[in-house]
């Protein structure tokens, strides 16, 4: 069993994660700040939900450069999975700071001290929001991502682009995991699926942005933690080098990326037709203009992550939003 530093634990991603791994009888440390971007007693309240027998959780900011490098030298961690972000495309139009000292400092602080240390592989978020209004589905890894439409967005592919300086300069393994809109219980109150639930059971109106036109490649978090699990189950061979095809000849073979996402877009229309089927109530609609920011269409190709894992991710729609609003109805008492 392996000793695995998981960032943003707290963190919807992480928490889900870092149960997983636990219970498959790793080692886990987690950090994460419990910022109050959303509601932080939703944070701790996942964090009660992990059994701390195997989990040790550390409250700091990653920018705190002194104590990362203390964490890593006390835990020395071979697998670190950097999860820790500043999320919503939204919101970095009005605190587009945040965005940079999350999400670069925060990123270089693990990285580097990831290197320092001897960590075999290197797992970070990455985020379909790198291929911007690419025309071109389903977005393949293979893709140039060079066009960002939001500063999240350009955050993320500098991630990329660093990951793979150190994979080239230090033989370091690296992996991008790039998730297409994740939900499911215990998720994000900033996400759509989730505000939308609130306000159709509270009778409030939700706005449809681009008069609900935008197609999205919903992803269920089993799927999720399923993929980033058999990545780590086949990690002999990302070490290796050359697990992933080459986009150039100049990529390092430690370098990886990989899509997890659902391979099929629902329109956000189609999306709230079926949150009603399990909510029981029908939403009041408001349709807007297209914001600022957004993408049209997410959908993934996820040749390399089947060919890799022999898996990709399986639960549909319908079912993983009847999981989502039965969870919410339990935890919000409705």
């Amino acid at each position: 069993m392996s000793k695995i530093l998981v960032t943003g634990a707290a963190g919807f991603i992480g928490f889900h994660l870092s149960k997983r791994l636990m219970n498959d009888g790793h080692e886990i440390w987690g950090i994460d700040n419990l910022n109050d971007y959303y509601d932080p007693g939703l944070k701790k309240a996942r964090l009660a939900e992990i059994d701390d027998s195997g989990f040790q959780f550390h409250r700091f900011d990653l920018q705190d450069h002194g104590r990362v490098q203390q964490l890593f030298a006390e835990f020395k961690p071979e697998i670190v999975i950097h999860l820790a972000a500043q999320a919503g495309v939204r919101y970095s139009l009005e605190n587009p700071r945040s965005y940079i000292e999350s999400n670069l400092d925060g990123f270089f602080n693990i990285l580097e001290a990831s290197k320092q240390n001897g960590v075999e592989t290197f797992l970070y978020a990455s985020s379909s929001s790198v291929y911007g209004n690419s025309e071109d589905t389903p977005f393949s890894t293979e893709d140039r991502v060079d066009y960002p439409v939001s500063l999240y967005a350009a955050t993320k592919k500098s991630n990329e682009l660093i990951a793979h300086t150190y994979s080239h300069l230090y033989n370091m393994t690296t992996v991008g995991l790039r998730f297409f809109t994740v939900y499911g219980p215990w998720g994000r109150p900033d996400m759509a699926y989730y505000f939308f639930t609130k306000a159709i059971l509270e009778g409030k109106p939700i706005k449809l942005f681009n008069q609900g036109k935008n197609l999205r490649d919903y992803t269920y978090i089993d799927d999720i933690i399923e993929s980033i699990k058999r990545i780590l189950d086949n990690r002999a061979a990302l070490e290796a080098g050359g697990a992933s095809a080459s986009l150039a000849e100049q990529r390092s073979p430690y370098y990886h990326v990989f899509n997890i996402g659902g391979d099929r877009s629902v329109s956000v229309l189609d999306f709230v037709k079926t949150l009603e089927g399990h909510i029981g109530k029908a939403a009041r609609t408001e349709l807007v203009e297209f914001q600022p920011g957004d993408v049209f269409k997410t959908q993934a190709d996820t040749s390399a992550l089947q060919k890799f894992t022999d898996f990709k991710p399986r639960i549909a729609l319908d079912e993983g939003l009847a999981h989502f609003v039965q969870w919410y109805r339990d935890y919000h008492g409705k």
